[in-house]
C-alpha cells in the first residue's frame, strides 16, 4: 500500500481542519485505495469522507463533512503514487533518445502514461494499456486523452513506433468515444514515411470520428545533433507540399462542422514563409500547447500594444529567440522603434546543445543565450523567452525556480551577462516591464 505524500496543505482548508500535515501519506478514501491525485480527485467527491492516513508508523482513520465541491486543500509530492508508466515504443524520431547528455536525469524518462495525459496534456500512444486502465477509464471518464496518432495504417504506424502487436489506434478512439472520453490527436510527421497520401488516409479517419475526436495537431518531426537513424527533416519544398495537402482539408472541414479540426504547427510557416493563419482559423487553440498557434497569438497581442502615448520612452534593449522565430521578431522591432523609438535588438540564438538545426526557443539552454550574447552591446536589459524555462525543484521535481534545461536560472544568466534579465512570452510583456523599470 502506496498512498500519496502530502507535500502541503492549504491554510483553512479542510485538510487543515481535521490536522493533516506534510509528509502524511493519504492511503484511501471512503475505502478506495488511492493509486494517484485522479483518484483523490475522484473518489473525494462525496460531502462525507473516511480518510485512512499513515504517519510515522501509524494509521488514523479521519471522518470528514464538508460542503459539495469545497476541495480537500492538498498537493502531494508527486502526481501518480505507483510511479510512472515508461514507453515501451522505440520510435526512431523519439525526441528523448537524442537528448544531449549530462542534463538532469528527469529529462531522459520517457513516459507513455495516460494519467499524465489527463493531468498535463501530455501525449500518450495507449499502446500500453490493460483491462483494468479500460475498467478505470469507463468508471472515471477520464477526458479529454491526448494522443499520439502518427499514422492509423496499422503496419505503418507498427513501423513509426517501432514495436510489434500495436492494437488498432481507430478501434480504441472508438471504445473511448464510447465512454464519451475525446481525444485530442497529434501526427509527428516524417519525410517519406507518413505524409503524403499516408497524412490524407491518416487526417480523413481521423475526422470521421469528430466529435470524439476534437483536434488533429500536425508537427514536423524534430531531429537534434544525435539522432543517429533514417529520419530526414523537412525543406521549405516539404513543407509546402504538406500545407497544399492539408489546407484544402482544413475548408472542408471547416465547412462541415464549423472547425478547421485539423492545425498545423506554426513550422510549417516558418518553414515556407507563408503567412501565418488569422486567429479565427485556429478556433478555440485546442492544440496550444502542442506548439500551434503561439505564433499567431504573439502577433496578435503586439498589434493589440498601443505604444503611441510613450513616445518619449527611449532606450536600448536585447531579445534573444530561437532562429526559426528571428524574421517574426525583428519585423516586430522595427514596428516597436518607429512607434516609440525604443531599440529592441534581437538576437538569434544558435542552438549549440542540440545542433543548428534545432531553431525552436523552446530549446535553448542557458549555454546558448551566452554564448549569442558574448561580447555584444546588450543595452539596458536583456528579455529571453518563457519557453525556455520550465518551474524545477533541484532535484527534478515539478515547482519551484525557473530553469532552462541546463538548470540555467534568470537570476543565473543576469549574474553571467551583468543585466537585468527579464522572462517574457509577449511583446506586452516586454513592454509592460521597460514602462515600470524592469
Amino acid at each position: 500500500m502506496s498512498g500519496g505524500t502530502i507535500s502541503s496543505v492549504a491554510p483553512g482548508s479542510v485538510a487543515a481542519a481535521i490536522g493533516l500535515c506534510p509528509g502524511d501519506v493519504l492511503l484511501e478514501i471512503n475505502g478506495y485505495l488511492l493509486r494517484d491525485v485522479l483518484d483523490v480527485q475522484f473518489y473525494a467527491a462525496d460531502e462525507a469522507l473516511e480518510l485512512v492516513v499513515r504517519r510515522a508508523d501509524q494509521e488514523i482513520v479521519y471522518e470528514v463533512e464538508r460542503d459539495y465541491g469545497q476541495p480537500l486543500g492538498l498537493d502531494f509530492a508527486a502526481p501518480t503514487f505507483d510511479g510512472m508508466r515508461r514507453c515501451r515504443n522505440r520510435c526512431e524520431f523519439c525526441f528523448v533518445q537524442q537528448m544531449p547528455p549530462g542534463y538532469r536525469r528527469s529529462l531522459y524518462v520517457k513516459d507513455d502514461d495516460y494519467r499524465y495525459s489527463v493531468l498535463y496534456g501530455s501525449y500518450i500512444t495507449l499502446t500500453n494499456l490493460t483491462g483494468e486502465d479500460w475498467a478505470r477509464l469507463e468508471e472515471q471518464r477520464l477526458s479529454p486523452l491526448y494522443v499520439s496518432v502518427h499514422a492509423t495504417d496499422p503496419n505503418l504506424r507498427s513501423e513509426l513506433l517501432g514495436i510489434e502487436d500495436v492494437p488498432d489506434i481507430l478501434a480504441q478512439i472508438d471504445r473511448l468515444a464510447g465512454l464519451g472520453i475525446v481525444v485530442h490527436a497529434q501526427i509527428v510527421l516524417v519525410p517519406g514515411l507518413n505524409d503524403g497520401q499516408q497524412l490524407v488516409r491518416t487526417v480523413s479517419e481521423l475526422a470521421q470520428r469528430y466529435p470524439a475526436v476534437q483536434s488533429i495537431g500536425v508537427v514536423p518531426v524534430g531531429l537534434t545533433r544525435y539522432h543517429r537513424d533514417r529520419c530526414e527533416r523537412y525543406t521549405p519544398a516539404g513543407a509546402h507540399a504538406v500545407l497544399d495537402l492539408l489546407e484544402p482539408m482544413q475548408r472542408a472541414y471547416r465547412q462541415q462542422h464549423d472547425r478547421a479540426l485539423v492545425y498545423l504547427a506554426d513550422e510549417w510557416y516558418m518553414l515556407t514563409s507563408r503567412p501565418v493563419p488569422p486567429d479565427e482559423a485556429y478556433d478555440d487553440y485546442p492544440q496550444l500547447e502542442n506548439g500551434i498557434g503561439l505564433v499567431r497569438q504573439f502577433l496578435d497581442d503586439y498589434a493589440a500594444l498601443d505604444v503611441r502615448a510613450e513616445r518619449h520612452q527611449i532606450g536600448k534593449y536585447t531579445l534573444i529567440c530561437g532562429t526559426l522565430i528571428a524574421p517574426v521578431l525583428r519585423s516586430v522591432a522595427t514596428g516597436l522603434h518607429e512607434q516609440s523609438s525604443i531599440e529592441l535588438d534581437v538576437v538569434p540564438a544558435v542552438n549549440h546543445s542540440f545542433g543548428e538545426t534545432v531553431t525552436v526557443s523552446g530549446l535553448l539552454t542557458g549555454a546558448d543565450v551566452l554564448a549569442a550574447l558574448e561580447g555584444r552591446e546588450l543595452g539596458e536589459v536583456v528579455f529571453v523567452p518563457r519557453a525556455m524555462f520550465t518551474a524545477y525543484t533541484s532535484d527534478g521535481q515539478d515547482g519551484g525556480t525557473l530553469r532552462t534545461l541546463d538548470d540555467q536560472t534568470p537570476a543565473g544568466l543576469a549574474s553571467a551577462l551583468g543585466r537585468p534579465v527579464v522572462v517574457a512570452s509577449y511583446m506586452s510583456e516586454v513592454w509592460a516591464a521597460i514602462q515600470k523599470g524592469w
